[in-house]
């Protein structure tokens, strides 16, 4: 099955994690792309989207201004396996 909006956030993050979008951007960036592919991003797999908003956002990227630049990238980083560690043992 297709998931494109899901595609999207979670190699967004990766993307960031591994370097190639700063830190601003990412921070920027992620609500915005969130809040306009939820209703997608819900559609494709309500479990990845609870997790990306639960995990990802408010877990997270809203914690950007209470972080030093390296705690928050090492936030996403975990926030980021621990996403991936539940997808690929399967949501039930």
């Amino acid at each position: 099955m297709s998931q494109p909006n899901v595609d999207f956030m979670m190699n967004m993050t990766k993307d960031f994690i591994e370097g190639k979008i700063d830190i601003i951007t990412y921070a920027l960036d992620f609500p915005h792309e969130l809040k306009s592919r939820y209703s997608k991003i819900q559609r494709e797999d309500d479990d990845y989207c609870y997790l990306i908003y639960e995990v990802l956002y408010l877990e997270g990227v809203v914690k950007y201004d209470d972080l030093s630049d390296e705690d928050f990238t090492k936030l996403i980083r975990k926030q980021y396996r621990y996403i991936n560690k539940i997808a690929s043992e399967g949501f039930y």
